[in-house]
C-alpha cells in the first residue's frame, strides 16, 4: 500500500468517527420538548372566505344629454335648403382615360419624359405594374383628376369629389416623383 492510499484511508477513519461522535449527543431536548408543547395546545379553526357579492355595472343611460349644469345652447339648422356653393361636376360625357380606373393612391410618378416641341410628359405606374405617359389635360385617378401642371418632380392636379350636400368641389392633389 502506498502512502497516498494510506492517507486516504485515515482520513475516512477521522471522518466516520467524528461524525459517529456528533451524532450520539443529546443536542436536540429542546427541540424536542418545543414539538411536544406544540402538539399538546389545542387546535384552531380557521373560518371559511365570506361569500363576496359580484359587481353590477352601472349603465348610465344620460350620457347623450346635455350636463345639467351648462347653459343650454340653441342649435340652428345652416344647411336646410342650401343650395350648392359653386356649380363645378365633372363632364360624364367624355370618354374615360385609362389611368382613371386606379385609385390615386396606387398610381406612382416613376419619371418625365420632354417632347419634341419642348413639352413635359409624365411617366406614372399603375398598379398593374403598366407605365401610362401624362401631360397637362388628361385625367387619373377615381375622382375625375384632370392634370394641370407637371413639372419634372410632381404632378399637379385638380379632382372633383361630392361635397355630401348634392354638389360637388375642386379639390387639389400632387403627385410626386418616387425616387426610390
Amino acid at each position: 500500500m502506498t502512502v497516498k492510499h494510506a492517507g486516504k484511508a485515515l482520513l475516512a477513519v477521522c471522518l466516520t468517527s467524528l461524525l459517529t461522535a456528533c451524532s450520539q449527543g443529546n443536542g436536540f431536548s429542546d427541540l424536542d420538548k418545543f414539538m411536544s408543547d406544540t402538539r399538546a395546545k389545542p387546535r384552531g379553526h380557521v373560518e371559511p372566505l365570506p361569500e363576496f357579492k359580484a359587481y353590477e355595472a352601472f349603465s348610465y343611460s344620460a350620457a347623450d344629454r346635455r350636463a345639467p349644469f351648462e347653459a343650454p345652447v340653441d342649435v340652428q339648422l345652416t344647411m336646410v335648403d342650401e343650395q350648392p356653393v359653386s356649380d363645378v361636376e365633372p363632364d360624364l360625357d367624355r370618354p374615360r382615360e385609362v389611368l382613371e380606373n386606379f385609385d390615386l393612391k396606387s398610381l406612382v410618378m416613376v419619371g418625365t419624359l420632354q417632347g419634341l416641341e419642348g413639352g413635359l410628359f409624365a411617366l406614372i405606374r399603375d398598379a398593374s405594374g403598366g407605365i401610362h405617359r401624362v401631360r397637362t389635360g388628361n385625367y387619373m385617378g377615381q375622382s375625375y383628376g384632370r392634370i394641370v401642371g407637371v413639372s419634372e418632380t410632381r404632378i399637379e392636379l385638380i379632382e372633383i369629389v361630392p361635397n355630401g350636400r348634392g354638389g360637388w368641389v375642386e379639390r387639389p392633389r400632387s403627385l410626386s416623383l418616387d425616387e426610390g
